[in-house]
């Protein structure tokens, strides 16, 4: 078995894995606070999974409230060097419909955030190429995975990652749907950043529930709407998951697995103790 694990962050459902076994509730402490719940270890399809409840058991963080850097921190810490996103997110495309599976090949960052988005910072500049910031392996694992399953699944899109907790204004909602974007959720792009600084490939499964408000012959949108198709979505994104993984490389050896190569500025004899000692998980092999 390998000794790098799959990481899996998403809804408290999705953990409920035929053939996910050996589950035990891990707590991790990290030097940018606390995470959003423990990780659920355990072993499916042959490989060893860490899996994390994204808004923690029972719902109870908002997407603003994320601290994505204790987060993928602590994927790191635990030995993940892949990760499969599953988010809900509205359609603002016609052709998107509700239960459908978009997989975003791009973001666009609206959130104000961004000093929370990295690593860096504290004695240690790093700038990351994020130009194509989903990892297109992984991605394209998933595209057929999908496809094999008869799922309805789009190849690539534009995320647009609004902060909330509120959904959009018609306004808003309208634009974005003129300007030709695909989707819009509240929390991938901080996942995407943090994952590619700690070398970590990333890609999302975005789950729709709903047309956003753009959409003037259907219902707006509501925390029933998406609830009831996040339930339908889940059975799908489970199955997904399951078959994937045994599909990813036993050795990280994709193109995101070494982001950071030349993206450090910072001379290491100016790297202070205390921060190499913070980023020890995600700047060890360049030590």
């Amino acid at each position: 078995m390998s000794k790098y694990k799959i990481g899996i962050i998403g809804g408290s459902g999705l953990y409920h894995i035929e053939g996910f076994t050996n589950q035990k509730w891990v707590k991790v402490k990290t030097p940018f606070g606390a995470p959003s719940d423990e990780f659920l270890t355990g072993t499916l399809a042959g490989r060893e999974v860490v899996f994390l409840p994204r808004h923690a058991r029972g719902h109870r963080i908002l997407p603003s409230e994320l601290n994505h850097r204790a987060n993928l921190w602590a994927m790191k810490k635990l030995g993940v060097a892949w990760i499969i996103s599953v988010s809900a997110v509205g359609s603002l495309q016609e052709k998107y419909r509700p239960c459908d599976i978009v997989l975003p090949d791009q973001f666009l960052d609206r959130t104000k955030r961004d000093f929370e988005h990295t690593f860096f910072g504290r004695g240690i500049v790093g700038h990351i190429a994020f130009a194509d910031p989903v990892c297109e392996e992984l991605r394209k694992i998933i595209l057929q995975t999908a496809r094999g399953l008869k799922a309805r699944v789009h190849d690539g899109g534009i995320y647009v990652n609004m902060e909330g907790p509120a959904f959009s204004t018609r306004a808003e909602s309208t634009t974005n749907h003129k300007l030709g974007y695909d989707v819009i959720g509240m929390t991938n792009l901080g996942e995407a950043r943090c994952a590619r600084e700690a070398e970590i490939a990333y890609a999302t499964m975005a789950m729709i529930t709903d047309y956003d408000c753009w959409k003037m012959d259907e219902a707006h949108v509501t925390v029933e709407m998406v609830i009831a198709n996040l339930m339908k979505n889940a059975a799908t994104a489970k199955a997904i998951v399951a078959k994937v993984i045994p599909q990813i490389p036993a050795e990280p050896n994709w193109p995101c697995h070494s982001a950071l190569k030349n993206a450090i500025m910072t001379d290491r004899k100016f790297w202070p103790k205390k921060t190499i000692a913070a980023l020890k998980p995600i700047i060890a092999k360049y030590l």
